[in-house]
């Protein structure tokens, strides 16, 4: 299922949910300009069911979202995909709770606090490549 860049080179997989559907189309349209094969999804629950034939290498989540966290998903996510790396997106003071309770779980996911400036995260995923 690899997507191959202009130059014949093999683009990186990034899945994005966010609820918020401007920043979740945003992000999508950025990293899809920038050499990686972006796709969107709105909820933690349709993150999960994508993850399963798309196969990312990067999950890219806001952490709080009605329904599933992004947290949860990740670790969903991680359990079926064991190499994809995750980075999670936070505006909300909640985080913290939220991190602690994965960390407990035995998962230490990177996080951004939002708005995260496109560059910022450019050089977050490169360096995962």
């Amino acid at each position: 299922m690899d997507s191959r860049s202009t130059n014949g080179g093999i683009r990186p997989r990034v899945l994005i949910a966010d609820d918020e559907r401007i920043i979740a189309d945003t992000l999508g349209l950025i990293l899809n300009q920038n050499g990686f094969e972006a796709a969107t999804v709105y909820s933690g629950q349709r993150a999960v069911e994508t993850a399963r034939h798309f196969n990312p290498e990067v999950f890219l989540a806001d952490v709080v979202m009605p329904g599933m966290s992004g947290i949860e998903a990740a670790i969903q996510i991680s359990a079926m995909i064991p190499g994809c790396r995750v980075l999670l997106l936070s505006g909300q003071a909640a985080t913290a709770d939220l991190m602690r309770d994965a960390r407990v779980r035995g998962h230490d996911f990177e996080v951004l606090l939002k708005p995260v400036h496109p560059s910022q995260l450019l050089d977050r995923l490169r360096l995962a490549q």
